[in-house]
């Protein structure tokens, strides 16, 4: 073979392999990795201005320490509660307390009927069948009620805009939500603010959950 002929079978070779279609792989795009507890609760800025940050307010056993200092014997009662639900396969914890009044702070959640205050507890589980499993135990003593269970400001279920798992309890002092949303429970409780100001709470989490 010439070397032009070489020449021309390289050129037609060369051209060959330019015009074969080859497939274009995309990375796989990783999974999101779920929220920290700590950035799913309420932050400042959802909360009315009204009130403030309580001590605490962060990692459960952080808070659980605080707390001790304060009310011992509460602080160990929500301990034992949170070594439960540790025992059945949750990851990591938080919680925020915003009030009015510093007494607040210290008081058992929901238990504030005269003093402004806004709490948000949410506990990452290993999966959603943990979660379930314990929002249907109740997490700190706030157990969802019975199916079909007819109380006046109860609801339960979708009717609460928070999914099957979810509860919510309205009364003009006291408002809580407890709901699942894939592998967290949540928990609100509002004292003596509107009902706009719950709704934005419980929404402000919900969107977190991921």
């Amino acid at each position: 073979m010439t070397r032009f002929a070489a020449l021309i079978a390289v050129v037609v070779l060369l051209g060959a392999c330019q015009n074969e279609t080859h497939a274009v792989v995309s990375p796989v795009p990783s999974p999101s990795p779920h929220a920290a507890p700590t950035a799913a609760i309420l932050q400042s800025a959802d909360v009315p201005a009204k009130v403030n940050p309580c001590l605490g307010s962060g990692p459960l056993d952080v808070y659980l320490s605080v707390l001790a200092n304060s009310d011992a014997a509460l602080a160990t009662r929500l301990s034992a509660e949170w070594d439960e639900l540790l025992s059945h396969g949750a990851r990591s914890g938080a919680i925020s307390v915003f009030a009015a009044n510093p007494s607040a702070c210290k008081a058992e959640l929901g238990a504030t009927t005269t003093l402004k205050s806004v709490a948000s507890v949410v506990i990452k589980f290993a999966d959603e069948g943990q979660a379930d499993r314990a929002w249907q135990a109740g997490v700190f003593a706030f157990v969802p009620p019975a199916p079909g269970q007819l109380l006046p400001g109860l609801t339960r279920g979708t009717g609460t805009g928070l999914g099957l798992s979810s509860f919510t309890y309205e009364r003009p002092s006291v408002r809580l939500a407890c709901w699942r949303h894939y592998v967290y429970v949540a928990l609100v409780v509002v004292s003596n603010f509107d009902l706009n100001t719950f709704k934005a709470a419980t929404a402000a989490i919900d969107a977190r959950l991921n």
